[in-house]
């Protein structure tokens, strides 16, 4: 591992290894600073130093190999990496306990790592999404503990697996306890980001979990409707096709799908928990999004036996194109399966597992298919005419109903994507076609 001498460094990143410390490293280390990541993560972080990523991520590794050859980069294990470095971002945020309310002590855990190595001169900048009223919590965390180090919270707001891009192209959120913690955080923001909106540190906490807790619920609402539609018979994604043929106001409905990953449902229990539990829209998304996989294992059992059936779950990450399988609802469908009784296998394009089997082993093994993430690698696999299909995404391969006769395959779902995943729009509409009924013609 490098040195950590004092000030070698401008910007340290404890919790550096993980999803929000390595983008933000890279970028800052790409910017002309001198950036070490802290972590206790030994493995990650001799993967790092090989010029591997641990997890994917677009552009990464390039750009990794790229800070590390000109030493902008440098990695320790030890909670004494912070010492003399001026800017600290801890990117440790607080999860929810079993009692679905914040739990504080890891972020304080990992404080308390850091204190005998910390400066009154120095800033923490917290990154990861916190609780309402956390960032004064740490700062009498701070004061009790006899440290003046200045405190500011700038909560990211990246997708997973483009997050180099959307720090660089995105206003960041600025806030801080003092005006000389707004300073140093605006000040480092504004070499990697194109403009920074300062907030207050309670604002920023709620702008974050907002923007996540008004997704889910929105997702929330499809996703009802959608199990409401399909239970009465109809594709509610061919209906929304036709719905929003030409009328804009419906444009912002999004396509049903898992809604699942490290922080959707997290930050609306964040939200749920300063409410007193008492945030019924929340709430009720949580009851919707988390029982989608029981509705779907629920309709394929009126068709099948399931305790003979082998069931193939494809795409065991909780969002498309990524390996990342934290809190992935396809987990939870394969254990409602196996509940049922159903042989599970599962498949993934990007996920490692010793257990998992290549898609196309999976599809010609098995009875049914379900579809848990649209990796666009399914855009192109042939499954067996004979498989059953469960396509929420509608992401398998098909002609139209009535453009195969030859095909009696039933795939049960809907077109386009999730925009929970991040997938590009649904391609064109072939219900729109001339003469057709319930359309309308395409002039010219």
């Amino acid at each position: 591992m490098m040195s950590t001498e004092k000030n070698k460094y401008d910007v340290a990143v404890v919790g550096g290894a993980g999803h929000v410390g390595i983008p933000l490293s890279l970028v800052l280390a790409d910017r002309g600073l001198r950036t070490l990541i802290v972590d206790h993560n030994r493995d990650a972080l001799a993967t790092l130093e090989a010029g591997r990523l641990p997890f994917v991520e677009a552009g990464g590794e390039r750009l990794l190999r790229k800070v590390l050859d000109e030493g902008m980069l440098g990695f320790s294990w030890s909670p004494e990496g912070v010492a003399g470095v001026e800017v600290v971002i801890v990117t440790i945020g607080t999860p929810i306990d079993e009692f679905h309310n914040p739990d504080f002590s890891v972020l304080t855990g990992c404080l308390d790592g850091l204190m005998t190595h910390l400066r009154d001169d120095q800033t923490i900048i917290l990154r990861s999404t916190i609780a309402p009223g956390a960032t004064e919590y740490v700062e009498g965390y701070l004061r009790r503990h006899g440290k003046k180090t200045l405190l500011a919270f700038c909560p990211e707001r990246v997708v997973q697996g483009n997050a180099i891009d959307e720090i660089r192209t995105l206003p960041q959120l600025v806030s801080g306890t003092s005006r000389e913690a707004v300073k140093t955080a605006t000040d480092l923001f504004l070499k990697i980001a194109p403009e920074v909106v300062e907030m207050t540190p309670r604002e920023a906490e709620f702008a974050k979990l907002i923007c996540n807790a008004y997704r889910y619920i929105h997702f929330a609402a499809t996703n009802q409707l959608y199990m409401m539609v399909q239970s009465a018979g109809l594709d509610y994604n061919a209906l929304l096709d036709k719905m929003q043929h030409g009328y804009e106001r419906m444009s912002s409905i999004p396509r049903p799908g898992f809604a699942a990953g490290p922080c959707l449902m997290k930050d609306t229990m964040q939200l749920f928990a300063f409410q007193k539990h008492n945030f019924i829209l929340g709430q009720v998304a949580m009851t919707i999004n988390e029982g989608l996989p029981n509705y779907l294992v629920e309709s394929i059992a009126e068709r099948f036996d399931l305790g003979s059936t082998r069931v193939g779950i494809l795409g065991m990450a909780f969002k498309a194109e990524s390996d990342d399988i934290r809190d992935s609802l396809s987990y939870k469908l394969g254990k409602l399966l196996r509940y049922h009784g159903a042989t599970v296998a599962y498949s993934d394009e990007y996920a490692k597992d010793p257990t998992f089997v290549s898609k196309e082993h999976l599809v010609s093994s098995v009875d049914i298919v379900f579809i848990g993430v649209p990796h666009a690698a399914y855009r192109t696999l042939a499954v067996p005419a004979e498989v059953e299909v469960v396509d929420l995404w509608r992401i398998i391969p098909r002609r139209g109903i009535d453009e195969r006769p030859n095909d009696d395959r039933r795939v049960l779902g809907a077109t386009g994507d999730h925009l929970a995943a991040g997938q590009e729009p649904a391609g064109p509409r072939d219900w729109v076609r001339p003469g057709a009924p319930g359309t309308r013609r395409r002039a010219g």
